[in-house]
């Protein structure tokens, strides 16, 4: 993920964040962000000394005094609000201040008061308090155990264009690990953007889709009813990539995805316009770094989500390592229409794997046997 002048500063700090976590090596992180070990060791040390100032030209984080009065508290707090549009209620205010003010509780006022400090300002809408109301969550142990991804529903740009924002989310820590603006939802820009991803923070365990394309093939079965393989599933298990489908038609499923899709165009989208691609991702890039980074997560105790967020070990490789099979004997190579030969009898395996080498396994079962793409099941045949 190669720097550019648009988003160097956010992908700066949330390089020294990383690095403070000190779960990978700083020579791993460092080559991930294609920078030398010297340059990483010089933004840490800054950050270090003088916080964000140290990797920006001016701080984020307001100038503070002891002589701070109330009303420029207030004012403060009106400002904060305003920065998101609105969106950010009491809780998250009050814990942006006490990070601002360093922990100096007598500067922060309570919850209850800056509430009141909303309403008085008439900040606070009656009908969305009434319709905000708590869920119960569930999330996987580890960063990088399951990451969620979907595309946003797309929009037009002013130069007539449609963005497909495609955004990519980690369960364990809410951390954004993707947000693309992309002209299309085919297979090959999801796999362009992916190998970004990956080459920068490596790769999960399990990724979780919905059923459409480019993701599955939902509503599409081989002639004997058996799931089918979309080109984007098979690279998945090449990497040895769990696949993950959601239940068609229930976007639940993906329920941290859909928030963060909400949330997306709540404090970006339905505020803004966009000239084109370029202009697009480079908002997307500066809302990302505030959402991973700066703002309080309340799923996440009203830390943010890098803060429980670390890089994966497992390290991508350009060159994808062949499929090691035990029985070279029912070895078979996938021939046009997916179809492989097998003992004197035609079966189709699936297009996807076409030009592809498969291992045939007998079951317990007699006469029948199951197709194995590397140590993935994809197909179940029967002799008899």
């Amino acid at each position: 993920m190669p720097f550019n002048a648009k988003t160097i500063m956010e992908q700066k700090l949330e390089f020294v964040l990383l690095a403070e976590q000190g779960t990978i090596s700083f020579h791993s992180l460092c080559k991930r962000y294609l920078i030398s070990r010297r340059t990483g060791y010089k933004w840490v040390s800054r950050y270090k000394e003088l916080g964000e100032e140290g990797l920006i030209n001016q701080s984020r984080k307001p100038k503070t005094s002891p002589t701070k009065t109330k009303k420029e508290i207030e004012e403060r707090i009106l400002a904060l609000r305003a920065s998101v549009n609105g969106e950010w209620g009491a809780k998250k205010l009050q814990k942006l201040l006490t990070n601002e003010y360093e922990g100096s509780l007598e500067k922060v006022p309570a919850r209850s008061t800056i509430n009141s400090i909303l309403k008085r300002n008439g900040c606070i809408q009656e009908e969305k308090s009434r319709a905000a109301k708590s869920w119960t969550r569930f999330e996987h142990e580890n960063p990088n155990d399951l990451w969620q991804m979907d595309f946003k529903g797309h929009f037009a740009l002013l130069n007539n264009k449609r963005c497909h924002p495609l955004t990519i989310t980690d369960d364990h820590s809410r951390f954004n690990i993707g947000l693309f603006a992309c002209p299309n939802e085919n297979g090959k820009t999801v796999q362009e953007r992916l190998v970004n991803i990956f080459n920068v923070y490596g790769l999960p365990k399990a990724i979780l889709t919905d059923n459409g394309s480019p993701w599955g093939v939902m509503g599409r079965l081989s002639e004997d009813g058996q799931k089918t393989f979309s080109s984007i599933e098979k690279w998945f298990i090449q990497l040895q990539i769990d696949v993950i489908h959601g239940k068609p038609y229930h976007p639940q499923t993906q329920g941290k995805e859909e928030r963060f899709h909400r949330t997306l165009k709540a404090e970006l989208l339905q505020y803004e316009s966009f000239q084109d691609y370029f202009h697009c991702q480079e908002r997307f890039n500066w809302w990302r770094d505030r959402y991973n980074c700066y703002r309080p997560h309340e799923a996440l105790g009203m830390l943010t989500p890098i803060t429980k967020y670390q890089p994966s070990s497992r390290v991508y490789k350009e060159k994808i390592d062949s499929p090691y099979y035990e029985n070279p004997k029912n070895v078979r190579k996938v021939h046009d229409g997916g179809i492989i030969s097998y003992k004197n009898k035609e079966f189709r395996v699936g297009k996807a794997f076409t030009g592809e080498y498969v291992e045939v396994k007998q079951t317990r079962k007699h006469g029948t046997y199951k197709v194995f793409y590397y140590d993935k099941p994809i197909r179940r045949i029967n002799l008899t």
